[in-house]
């Protein structure tokens, strides 16, 4: 293949003629390995440890205070050498997890504390002609990945060694466009983490929106007069179709079983014919149905189903509940199924069980506050204005972390420039 003008051939690939390709040990001026943590080492408070799994896919620490590990002060001064801090690029070698992809992922620590380091995680500095966060961009591309799954040793706990990683090839531009590239892509990574603290507050404020008007304790306007406590048998019909024996054999359908749906949300499906579908595949559905998992129903896998054209069968392992028209709302009760109020009856029924389910009587009998029709529709109007907020938010946080793969495609490799040659000379 004919190079293009200005490009040259290497062993990282097709980069600009004024890349050079260098090992990361001739980057480094300083490389520390972690301590060798037992459980016993751990403490209530203390200094922060950095465990194997505590470094996040996408360039950040990702521990929440809740979840930070601990040693003692006396234990940190004796393994000193272990202790980094904001200078240094964390790098996690070992530890893989089944897809892999995160050994070898580079970060920076985001504040002045420092961590003592656990084993299987390293840290190093960087010398002045490095852009530290240059090398954490070039660690999340599927690029530097597939080299860091290239040198993995061992069978029973596959890892990267710190030699192996050390003598790793990668492509490096000049300083000044390893900076500019840098800030282009940490520029996208703070629109990203904004994106999804605003997806974290409107979910917040949608779990209390929830809680209020669920249960009565915040009314809308309009709506006053009592609420009843039903148990859903009373107002819903639960399993009313069911596929029989004398089901034509060659009658076709598309059935939903519990691993196509997440969380309100219908993932997947599939075609069948009745000779050859799961012998699960028995519920039949109509538009407005829920589906109520009732295997690890904490899972929360429940749907409102609103399929309008073709024939749909789901698992027996749902409970289908239909509402009954000027009664129960169908978007009201499937709601509840998200609340706290009801799911505290779920895990009641789940305590000191072997195995986490419920079955369809166990549904029949859970209670809800029931208001009346009318306001039972403008809550779930209320609820289902937030649901869709939320979806466009992570429908533009989809896009937007697909931009910037396609940004670091680009820009990490020098496919596209944003220093021109003169620049980088000047």
């Amino acid at each position: 293949m004919e190079l293009r003008p200005g490009y040259k051939q290497t062993e990282v690939g097709v980069i600009p003629e004024e890349w050079d390709v260098v090992e990361i040990e001739e980057l480094i001026t300083e490389f520390r390995g972690g301590a060798p943590l037992k459980p016993s080492d751990f403490t209530a408070t203390g200094v922060k440890v950095l465990p194997k799994g505590g470094v996040g896919r996408t360039g950040f620490l990702q521990i929440a205070e809740r979840d930070l590990q601990y040693c003692s002060h006396d234990y940190a001064t004796a393994h000193h050498n272990n202790r980094v801090g904001q200078s240094f690029t964390i790098v996690v070698l070992r530890d893989l997890v089944p897809s892999g992809p995160s050994i070898g992922l580079m970060v920076r620590i985001p504040d002045t504390d420092t961590y003592l380091l656990a084993q299987g995680v390293y840290g190093f500095e960087v010398n002045p002609s490095v852009d530290p966060r240059f090398m954490v961009q070039l660690s999340n591309t599927h690029w530097y990945r597939r080299v860091m799954n290239s040198i993995m040793v061992g069978s029973t706990q596959v890892h990267v060694t710190n030699t192996a990683f050390k003598r790793t090839k990668i492509p490096l531009p000049q300083s000044n466009e390893q900076r500019v590239i840098a800030d282009a892509l940490n520029d996208i990574d703070a629109l990203l983490n904004g994106l999804e603290r605003l997806i974290a507050k409107k979910h917040d404020l949608k779990q209390a929106a929830m809680q209020q008007l669920l249960t009565g304790q915040t009314r809308l306007p309009g709506f006053t007069g009592e609420w009843d406590s039903k148990r859903l048998g009373e107002v819903v019909d639960t399993d009313p179709e069911n596929l029989g024996s004398d089901t034509p054999q060659n009658s076709t359908f598309s059935y939903i079983s519990l691993e196509d749906v997440d969380r309100g949300r219908l993932r997947n499906s599939s075609q069948q014919i009745f000779a050859t579908a799961p012998s699960r595949a028995r519920r039949k559905l109509r538009s407005d149905d829920i589906l109520i998992s009732t295997v690890r129903p904490n899972l929360q896998s429940h749907l409102l189903f609103k399929e309008q054209v073709g024939e749909w069968i789901c698992s027996t392992g749902f409970c289908v509940v239909r509402s009954r028209e000027g009664i129960t709302y169908p978007g009201y009760v499937f709601m509840h199924f998200f609340a706290s109020f009801l799911n505290r009856q779920i895990d009641a029924l789940l305590t000191g069980s072997n195995y986490p389910a419920i079955n369809s009587a166990d549904v029949r009998a859970l209670e809800i506050p029931l208001p009346g029709y009318k306001e039972q529709i403008a809550i779930a109007n209320a609820l289902t204005d937030m649901d869709k907020e939320l979806t466009i938010l992570e429908q533009r946080l989809a896009k937007t972390r697909d931009l910037k793969q396609a940004m670091m495609q680009e820009l990490l490799t020098g496919k596209t420039r944003l220093v021109t040659s003169e620049a980088i000379h000047a």
